[in-house]
């Protein structure tokens, strides 16, 4: 496989991820085709890792009525050996994501998106996640601060 193989299929798994995030289909085992059983996610809300980190992505999406997850600018950057396979992956993106409250309002946030991948024999599959808010707008839900304009840091994985 090429780097630029690597790069789309990494590519179609965000957009994926996103659309299903906002499909909210979440029916049982659903998180199988984009995390790894042992999968870590790090939000605003907190750390999660495996089947707590699918609960805690279903627990935080049914605190608004809707949303819309937008990515863009996906950078992968693929560990190939010398035969041009890649098991892992390095990724990140930018992502504008808007919550609807139940109360119509909105809180919509601006943020970069690090992740950890792995290649499986399905494909690739998120290990790592870390969401950093860079901006927000709007009420967020109880738990989150708001977020500063400005934060100097880059997000970390792990």
């Amino acid at each position: 496989m090429t780097t630029q193989t690597h790069q789309s299929e990494i590519t179609e798994l965000v957009d994926r991820f996103f659309r299903a995030l906002d499909a909210r289909e979440f029916t049982p085992g659903w998180a199988d085709g984009f995390l790894t059983a042992d999968a870590r996610m790090k939000t605003p809300l907190g750390t999660a890792e495996g089947a707590a980190a699918v609960r805690a992505t279903e627990e935080a999406l049914g605190r608004y009525d809707r949303t819309q997850h937008l990515a863009s600018g996906v950078l992968a950057d693929p560990d190939e050996g010398t035969d041009g396979a890649a098991g892992t992956a390095r990724a990140s993106w930018n992502a504008l994501m808007v919550h609807v409250h139940h109360d119509a309002t909105l809180f919509q946030v601006g943020g970069v998106f690090e992740a950890e991948l792995t290649r499986t024999g399905d494909g690739w599959r998120f290990a790592r996640m870390a969401v950093r808010a860079v901006w927000t707008q709007g009420r967020p839900p109880a738990g989150v601060a708001q977020t500063p304009a400005r934060q100097p840091s880059a997000p970390q994985v792990g």
